[in-house]
C-alpha cells in the first residue's frame, strides 16, 4: 500500500467513512450500506484514502461511460469496487442529480478469521479502474438489491454470536456473483475487448520489433499504454486467449531471442542484456523453461 501525501484525508474506520461524507452513523461497527441518493445533493469531499472495501450499485448515471478504450451508453446499474488503500475522489462536473443506488462498506477486519479474507485477494475487480466498472444487466441487479436487503437485515439486528458469521457468508455470496457477472461480461462484451486485444498485439509486435538493448517489458507498461489496470488487462487477455499479460510477454520475449540468437552473433550474454535482462542466467533460465533448451543448446540445433 502506498503512503498517502500528508494532505489526503485517510479512513481507517467506517465510522470515519460515513462521517466525512456525511453519511448517517453506521449501525454495525465494521459495515454499513450507504444510501446514494444523498450523496446526489452534497458537493464532492476532497479526496480521501479508504482503508477499507466498499462496493457500490450506482443507478440512473446520465450520459457515457468510458470503459477501456471505449464509451458505452448505458440505462442499468454499474456496479464499481475499492479495495483498502485506493484513493476516491469526486469531480463536481459529472455531478449526476438523478443519482441513485447504493454503497456497502466494511472493514477487513471483518473477514480476518474467515477463508473469505484470503478470498478476497484473488477478486482482480477490487483493483480494477473506475472505468472498468462491471455493467448490470436489470436481472443481475435486481438479484444483488435482493442481498443487499438481505445483509441490511442482518446488521440492522442486534449483534449476537452469530451475527459475524451470517454477514460474512452472505458478503460472500455476493462477490461469488459479482464475480460470476464480470465473466459474463468479458464474454457480453466481445467487440470492445476484441479492440483491446488488438491494441495490445498492436503494442507487444511494436515493442519487440525495436532494435538495441531495451528495458524487460512489464505488465504496468502495457496496462498504462491502453488506458486499464493490470489486472483488468490480464484477465481480459486470459478470458479471450487463455493466457494472462505476462504469458504474452514472456512468449514475445522468447521469440525475439530465438531471432537474435538465430541472426545475429551476439553472445548468450549480449542476447540477454538485449532483451533487457539484469542477469544473463534469468533468462537462459525462463528460455529453457519455455523452450526445453538452453538459449546456446537451441542455437545449435538449428544450425
Amino acid at each position: 500500500m502506498r503512503p498517502c501525501p500528508k494532505d489526503i484525508r485517510v479512513l481507517n474506520t467506517v465510522t470515519e467513512f460515513t462521517h466525512y461524507y456525511g453519511f448517517p452513523a453506521p449501525v454495525h461497527p465494521l459495515l454499513t450500506i450507504v444510501d446514494l441518493t444523498s450523496a446526489s445533493h452534497q458537493p464532492a469531499p476532497a479526496p480521501a484514502a479508504r482503508n477499507l472495501f466498499s462496493v457500490a450499485l450506482k443507478k440512473n448515471l446520465r450520459g457515457k461511460v468510458q470503459y477501456g478504450h471505449q464509451s458505452y451508453d448505458f440505462s442499468a446499474g454499474v456496479l464499481a469496487f475499492y479495495a483498502p488503500g485506493q484513493l476516491c475522489s469526486a469531480d463536481d462536473s459529472q455531478h449526476q442529480p438523478d443519482l441513485s443506488g447504493w454503497m456497502l462498506v466494511f472493514h477487513p477486519d471483518l473477514l480476518l478469521k474467515y477463508p473469505l479474507g484470503k478470498k478476497i485477494a484473488t477478486y482482480n475487480f477490487f483493483s480494477y479502474e473506475v472505468h472498468e466498472a462491471l455493467h448490470l444487466s436489470n436481472q443481475e441487479e435486481d438479484l444483488l438489491d435482493t442481498l443487499l436487503h438481505s445483509i441490511r437485515s442482518e446488521y440492522e439486528r442486534p449483534i449476537d454470536a452469530f451475527s459475524q458469521d451470517v454477514l460474512v457468508a452472505q458478503l460472500d455470496v455476493l462477490l461469488s456473483y459479482a464475480n460470476r457477472f464480470y465473466h459474463r461480461q468479458f464474454l457480453t462484451r466481445r467487440t470492445a475487448e476484441h479492440d483491446l486485444l488488438s491494441c495490445f498485439e498492436s503494442l507487444l509486435t511494436a515493442y519487440f520489433r525495436q532494435d538495441g538493448e531495451q528495458p524487460l517489458p512489464t505488465v504496468q507498461y502495457f496496462a498504462d499504454h491502453l488506458n486499464v489496470s493490470p489486472a483488468y488487462l490480464s484477465d481480459m487477455l486470459r478470458s479471450l486467449t487463455g493466457q494472462n499479460t505476462q504469458q504474452h510477454l514472456h512468449h514475445g520475449l522468447i521469440e525475439k531471442a530465438k531471432r537474435l540468437l538465430l541472426t545475429t552473433s551476439l553472445s548468450i550474454n549480449e542476447t540477454a542484456f538485449q532483451l533487457g535482462f539484469e542477469y544473463p542466467q534469468y533468462f537462459s533460465r525462463l528460455f529453457k523453461n519455455k523452450t526445453g533448451l538452453t538459449p546456446a543448446a537451441f542455437r545449435s540445433s538449428v544450425n
